[in-house]
């Protein structure tokens, strides 16, 4: 719209991974499968560029299993805009349209107070459904929190012990009555977690669009987020991805990476700043993490700065107490002799699992030029870059790499782009180029 982008606003990694990529489907037990790629950094010539891919396991919405889902809308005053309530009906009649005999929809809604238009209907009863729907207006405060406790005790109520259990909460995130601050509506929807039933949440509107709390709230809820802001972006969701929206396949999914201080001497990722956990977190399994749904893929991308390459971080002391033995022999160095550039190690909890499993994958494959990396890699990348320009990122030299050798970047690596969200990011920069001027 011309507008200046809120720096904090852009979240690298939530714009990387709004793009599916096209990674090796897991096989064997595990739900999950990793993929890794070292090239070399198109921003920066003396590093390098990590780039770890996870993909979840493909389960077919018609293989699908029985589900509880409790759609909980907000239908306060501040819904009336046409991108609000309007477009929250049109997102869930393309949900209820995908729903059969065995699905069970309940309709939860809350402004000032919080009521149930809708009992626990079967998913078949169409008609029924699209009418209560129809019947929503907006108007009054917004008291979330009631509106959570309610929905929730619809779906234990009503829990499907081997089905999906989930509450679909849809809104612009302003509540305004009850629990207003993000911690005692983080710490509602902590405990809400324990009860085995999933959170999706959905952000609609602009404007008053209380982005930050939404994902926070999705953070701790064994949740994922989504912000529909059109019809297109609706069916993305609630069509094209349903399995992914709807089908979780591991949860509190972590990742921790040990990097070979022979061949690396820093490290950063790009982007996930409010997602990062502790190294004791990683196998503390009362920790949450991310979950993951059907055919998901989650991609982060580390920018490395090689061994021996000069580099202005700041000087640090060498440690003290870092020496270890290894048989009668004491070495500060183990890592030499190792053609590991580094080890990813991720765990995963099964949806109903309170007990981790831990996957370990170490890398040394050769550092490619990033013109030869996947497809994948330098889509990725790109959108990182363009990520960065717009947080105006002390790490990218901005007047060296341009919006037009960014979206070069992209225009090279669109691959098959069948829906053509791809082809919509050169827009995107195309846009901002113009207004820019």
């Amino acid at each position: 719209r011309g507008e200046t982008v809120p720096k904090n606003s852009v979240r690298i990694e939530e714009m990387i991974n709004y793009f599916n990529y096209s990674y090796k489907e897991p096989s064997g037990e595990h739900p999950v499968n990793v993929e890794s790629e070292l090239t070399k950094n198109p921003w920066n010539k003396d590093h390098l560029l990590l780039k770890v891919g996870l993909k979840g396991k493909s389960i077919s919405w018609e293989k699908r299993k029985k589900s509880n889902l409790v759609l909980l809308l907000d239908v306060s005053g501040s819904m009336h805009d046409f991108n609000k309530l309007p477009l929250v009906r049109q997102s869930m009649k393309l949900l209820v349209n995908n729903l059969d005999a065995d699905d069970t929809v309940s309709i939860i809604v809350y402004a000032g107070a919080t009521g149930m238009v809708l009992p626990p209907t079967k998913g078949s009863d169409k008609e029924e459904i699209l009418a209560a729907l129809d019947r929503l207006s907006a108007g009054g405060g917004t008291d979330g929190a009631s509106g959570i406790h309610h929905a929730y005790k619809v779906a234990q109520d009503n829990f499907i012990k081997d089905g999906m259990n989930r509450v679909i909460l849809a809104t612009d995130g302003d509540f305004n009555i009850g629990s207003t601050s993000r911690d005692e509506l983080n710490e509602l929807i902590i405990q809400k977690a324990k009860s085995n039933v999933f959170l999706t949440v959905l952000g609609f509107g602009m404007g008053n669009l209380k982005d930050s709390q939404m994902e926070s709230i999705a953070n701790k809820g064994n949740g994922t987020y989504a912000y529909i802001d059109s019809y297109k972006e609706a069916k993305k969701v609630f069509v094209e991805q349903i399995g992914g929206s709807l089908i979780t396949i591991a949860k509190d999914v972590k990742f921790q990476l040990e990097f070979n201080p022979s061949k690396v001497q820093a490290y950063r990722l790009i982007g996930y700043v409010n997602r990062k956990l502790n190294k004791g977190d990683f196998n503390d399994d009362s920790k949450d993490a991310g979950e993951l749904g059907s055919g998901h893929t989650v991609t982060a991308l580390y920018e490395i700065v090689p061994a021996g390459i000069k580099f202005n971080g700041g000087k640090v002391d060498k440690l003290k107490y870092q020496t270890i033995t290894i048989g009668s022999k004491k070495s500060t160095n183990v890592s030499n002799n190792s053609p590991e550039w580094l080890n990813v190690k991720l765990r995963y909890k099964s949806p109903k699992g309170n007990k981790s499993k831990k996957l370990e994958y170490p890398f040394s494959q050769p550092v490619k030029d990033f013109s030869k990396a996947s497809i994948e890699t330098r889509f990725a990348t790109s959108v990182a870059m363009f990520g960065m320009y717009l947080r105006s990122s002390q790490y990218m030299d901005i007047e060296k790499n341009s919006l037009s050798k960014i979206k070069d970047y992209a225009s090279k690596s669109l691959g098959e782009d069948k829906r053509g969200y791809r082809k919509d990011f050169l827009e995107l920069i195309d846009k901002y180029m113009k207004n820019k001027k």
